[in-house]
C-alpha cells in the first residue's frame, strides 16, 4: 500500500489528518468484519502502512506516537535498520529448508548468542520455535523430561500464552479461556507477591506463603517446574516484592525442581537490563524468550542447562517453522543492535521519563493507585480513589481518549483496571513527552466534575 507521507514523516511528532479512524481505516474494519473471525479482537480501529522509531503511520496519512511496541516486540524499533538488512540478505538466499531437515548456522548463532547473553555462565543449551506459547509449552516438556514428574506450578494473574498447555498455567479467564476448556491436567497456581495489594507482606514473606501452599497441595516430589514471570505482563505489570524471586528458585534448587522464567514479555533489554531477572540476581535453570528477540518476525526459544535441555530424546523437540533463517537473521540484528547501541541503558533513561511523567499524573489524581514497573515497562493501575477496588472504567476511558489524540496505549490487568507503557526503545524523549501530555489530557478529561 502506498504511504500518504513522504519517508520522514514517521520520525517525527504526531500528525493527525483525520479524526481516528479516518475513512480508509473504517473502510478497511468493514472488510475485516467480513473476513476475519470475530474473535480476533483489535485495541485500535486504525490500519498501520508503515512504523518506525517511536510512531505508526495509517492509511489515512495520521502519524500515532506509539507506547505499545506491537506488545513489547518492537523493542529495537520497527523496521529497525540493522533488522531490515539482514532479512533483505537472507530472504534472497533462501526463506526456508526446515532446520530438522538441512540445517543453517543462522539457527546455530542465534542459539550461541542465547547461551551467552542469557543469566549465568553454566554450560547452556537452546532450542528456537515461533511464538512464546510454544516456548513456554516446550519449557514444560524439557522440565518434565528431566526431573520424571509431572505438576507444573504457576502464580496469580499469570499470562502464559494459548495454547491448551498455557491456557492451564493462564489465570484469567476472560477472553483467554472462557469456553476453551477442559484444559491440561497437573497445572496448579500458587499465590503472587503483588505489594500494592499485599500490605507490608515482604518479598520472602510472600514467597513463603506460595511454598508453603505447594508444599501442602501438590509436594515437591511430584513438582517438575515452577514457572513464573519475573514481572508480569498481562496479569498488570506486577513486580514481586524483593527477595520472592531469589526464595522460590532457592526452594526450587534445593528440592530438584526447575525453575523457568518466562521472559516472553520482559527480555531484551526492555526492563532495563538485558533479562528481568537479572535485577534480582536470580538465574533461572530455563528461561524462555520471544516477542522482542527478532524484531517483529516469529521467533522464540527456551534457553538452559545443559543437563536438563539435553535430556529430551531427539526428535522430542523442534518443529516446521522453529527458527526460521529469516526471523534468526533479524534476531542476530536485534542482538547487535541492543548491545551496539547501548539499549539496555535508554531503558532505563526511558524509565525516569515515564517514572517522572506518572509520579506527576500520580500525585494530582488520586484514582491512581500505584505506579510501577523497570525500563521501558511500567503501569499505573486505577482504583476508586482513596481505596484499592479496581477502576477498570477509568483505564478503559483514559485509553480511549488518547487513541483518539493519537497516542497507542493499551489496558491489562486482571481487574482491567492498569495501563501499562511499552514504548519502542528508538522513541525519541520529546516523543514520550508529547505523549504524555496526551495523556495528562486524558486522564483531566475523564476525572469526575
Amino acid at each position: 500500500m502506498t504511504s500518504t507521507l513522504p519517508p520522514s514523516a514517521t520520525t517525527g511528532s504526531r500528525r493527525l489528518l483525520t479524526e481516528l479512524p479516518g475513512p480508509r481505516s473504517r473502510e478497511l474494519a468493514a472488510r475485516k468484519a467480513a473476513a476475519v473471525a470475530t474473535g480476533v479482537g483489535t485495541t485500535m480501529p486504525v490500519y498501520a502502512v508503515r512504523a518506525h522509531g517511536g510512531v505508526v503511520e495509517d492509511v489515512d496519512g495520521n502519524v500515532l506516537i506509539d507506547l505499545g511496541s506491537g506488545i513489547a516486540v518492537t523493542t529495537v524499533g520497527s523496521s529497525a535498520p540493522r533488522v531490515v538488512a539482514a532479512v533483505q540478505e537472507q530472504v534472497a538466499a533462501f526463506t526456508h529448508t526446515c532446520f530438522m531437515v538441512t540445517p543453517y548456522e543462522g539457527y546455530v548463532a542465534v542459539a550461541e548468542r542465547l547461551n551467552d547473553l542469557t543469566p549465568g555462565d553454566h554450560d547452556k543449551r537452546s532450542v528456537l520455535f515461533n511464538s512464546g506459547a510454544e516456548a513456554v509449552e516446550n519449557a514444560v516438556k524439557i522440565a518434565r523430561s528431566h526431573t520424571g514428574r509431572q505438576a507444573v506450578v504457576a502464580f496469580d494473574h499469570a499470562y502464559h500464552g494459548r495454547t491448551n498447555l498455557t491456557m492451564a498455567m493462564t489465570a484469567k479467564s476472560m477472553p483467554y479461556k472462557s469456553g476453551f476448556g477442559p484444559f491440561a491436567s497437573e497445572v496448579y497456581r500458587a499465590p503472587l507477591s503483588y505489594p500494592f495489594r499485599d500490605g507490608d507482606l515482604s518479598g520472602v514473606e510472600a514467597a513463603a506463603r506460595a511454598i508453603d501452599l505447594i508444599d501442602k497441595q501438590v509436594g515437591a516430589a511430584n513438582l517438575a517446574a515452577v514457572v513464573i514471570e519475573p514481572i508480569q505482563g498481562e496479569g498488570g505489570f506486577i513486580v514481586p516484592a524483593p527477595g520472592f524471586l531469589q526464595a522460590l528458585a532457592q526452594w526450587c534448587r534445593e528440592h530438584g525442581v526447575v525453575f523457568v522464567a518466562d521472559e516472553v514479555q520482559t527480555g531484551f533489554a526492555r526492563t532495563g537490563a538485558m533479562f528481568a531477572c537479572e535485577h534480582e540476581g536470580v538465574v533461572p535453570d530455563l528461561i524462555v524468550t520471544a516477542k522482542g528477540i527478532a524484531g517483529g518476525l516469529p521467533l522464540s526459544a527456551v534457553t538452559g542447562r545443559a543437563e536438563m535441555m539435553d535430556s529430551v530424546h531427539v526428535g522430542g523437540l523442534g518443529g516446521t517453522y522453529g527458527g526460521n533463517p529469516l526471523a534468526c537473521a533479524a534476531a542476530l540484528a536485534v542482538m547487535d543492535t541492543i548491545v551496539e547501541e547501548g539499549l539496555v541503558e535508554r531503558a532505563r533513561q526511558v524509565e525516569r521519563i515515564l517514572t517522572e511523567r506518572l509520579g506527576r499524573i500520580r500525585s494530582g489524581d488520586p484514582r491512581v493507585g500505584d505506579v510501577r514497573g523497570r525500563g521501558a515497562m511500567m503501569a499505573v493501575e486505577l482504583v476508586e480513589a482513596g481505596s484499592t477496588t479496581p477502576d477498570p472504567a477509568t483505564a478503559k476511558a483514559v485509553a480511549t481518549e488518547a487513541h483518539r489524540n493519537g497516542v497507542v496505549v493499551l489496558t491489562c490487568g486482571t481487574y482491567g483496571n492498569v495501563l501499562r507503557f511499552l514504548p519502542p526503545l528508538a522513541i525519541s524523549d520529546d516523543q514520550l513527552h508529547e505523549a504524555f501530555d496526551v495523556l495528562d489530557a486524558a486522564f483531566a478529561s475523564t476525572a469526575p466534575a
